[in-house]
């Protein structure tokens, strides 16, 4: 699957790349994974929208380490890290939920 802005075969990207930083979102606008919401600005678009709460069953999430797309709200509630390869996610990615998600 194809992430735009991704650097590494885990989907991290020149704003995000630390060790946890393995996520790729889907974007409601145009439905494209992009490593985060900056990638998102620089090569998307042009149109942004955050999924809204009765969407939050689609698959919009994918980890960087086994490539398992999850449902928003598997990824929301997950503990912050996968459910399929138990690798750990960027705790401090929930600080930017707002840009992807209705809060």
């Amino acid at each position: 699957m194809k992430v735009i802005g991704a650097v590494d075969d885990e989907t991290r990207c020149r704003h995000y790349h630390g060790p946890r930083d393995r996520i790729a979102i889907k974007f409601y606008c145009c439905g494209e994974y992009f490593s985060c919401f900056q990638c998102h600005e620089e090569y998307g678009c042009g149109a942004r929208k955050i999924w809204p709460r009765e969407a939050f069953a689609e698959k919009a999430i994918l980890c960087g380490n086994c490539r398992m797309e999850m449902t928003i709200l598997d990824y929301v509630t997950g503990g912050n890290k996968c459910p399929s390869c138990n690798k750990a996610f960027n705790s401090g990615c929930s600080l930017h939920h707002h840009l992807y998600f209705e809060v």
